[in-house]
């Protein structure tokens, strides 16, 4: 991602200075003194919006301003968070980051910011697995079953996505990679009209999260063959993970949500945000909502950790992106 960019060869000092200069105007000490604003990259209803703002309304009463979502969608989420990376590094934009925009855009396309050089990680805070999923009537009865299919027949069973290049796309793309499998793409226009593919025996498997899948899964109308992150998850219980299924044992991906502020933030005004979060987290209240809406929350990432993550993650994609060609269309 870096590499293809030659301004990065210039001084990181350099190019945030004047955002550096407009954020020093005021004392990281007397943040926050009027309203904040969360972007949210997405439409309202949608899994990211909902997290930001139930983190937004927690925010607000801990830093004692108002924390005031607004809706930015389009271009999958490159819009919103262009905005914020492009604002000034005062500690009064945040936006709600996720795994499409800030670890996938980098990856399959040319997004009008840079995510290691214009924002800076906050927190980490709400978890989900994508699950793999077959109809009940699928001859694959486990992973295992699937995988045995797969291998018999390369290239003759489907799978959905919601787009080429979406989350959905590339976390099935890690996986068949790395269980050395083919598979058929076929791409829909969104997650729903994906899904409702797989309902009607259009597609043989796909991946979605819990929010959508897990009440198909609770009535029957789907089966849970295994999740994708490395532990078993309480959003899908007793489905096991890929690792554990029969699956790559090198294999984990989960969706996440996040606060991401703008690099050159002073660093007192990111850990007093990052505390307020794991303060705002520290109680069952919360952690419920966020069950209520599919994701998980067993712990708060620092700073340091989510970025160690991001790094992680893009390591591992990578080069199955560039292998396989994907790019967002």
């Amino acid at each position: 991602m870096m590499s293809r960019r030659p301004l990065l060869a210039m001084p990181l000092a350099a190019l945030a200075a004047p955002r550096l200069a407009a954020a020093q105007s005021q004392p990281a000490g007397a943040w926050p003194n009027r309203p904040l604003r969360m972007v949210i990259p997405w439409p309202p209803g949608q899994q990211t919006d909902v997290a930001g703002r139930l983190v937004a309304q927690m925010l607000t009463e801990r830093l004692g301003q108002p924390v005031v979502p607004d809706n930015r969608p389009g271009a999958g989420g490159q819009i919103g968070t262009n905005i914020v990376a492009k604002g000034t590094p005062d500690g009064y934009t945040l936006l709600a980051g996720s795994l499409g925009p800030i670890t996938f855009g980098p990856l399959v396309s040319r997004p009008p910011y840079d995510v290691e050089r214009e924002l800076a990680p906050v927190a980490l805070y709400g978890e989900a697995p994508f699950v793999v999923l077959v109809k009940p009537d699928s001859p694959a009865r486990d992973l295992a079953g699937l995988i045995a299919m797969l291998k018999a027949r390369p290239g003759h069973y489907t799978y959905n996505s919601s787009g080429v290049a979406g989350a959905q796309h590339l976390v099935a793309a890690l996986f068949l990679a790395k269980a050395g499998l083919e598979a058929l793409h076929v791409p829909f226009q969104g997650s729903g009209p994906a899904l409702a593919a797989l309902l009607g025996g259009q597609v043989d498997f796909g991946f979605d999260t819990p929010a959508a899948s897990g009440r198909l899964i609770s009535a029957g109308q789907l089966r849970a063959l295994a999740v994708t992150t490395s532990r078993p998850s309480p959003l899908v219980p007793g489905v096991p993970p890929i690792a554990q299924a029969g699956g790559p044992t090198d294999y984990h991906v989960d969706s996440w949500s996040s606060v991401m502020v703008q690099t050159g933030t002073p660093r007192p005004i990111i850990d007093r945000l990052h505390a307020a979060i794991v303060e705002g987290f520290g109680g069952p209240d919360l952690r419920d909502r966020f069950a209520n809406i599919g994701m998980a929350v067993t712990g708060v990432s620092g700073p340091d950790a989510f970025a160690a993550r991001l790094r992680r993650d893009w390591a591992t994609f990578r080069p199955v992106i560039e292998q396989l060609g994907i790019r967002a269309e």
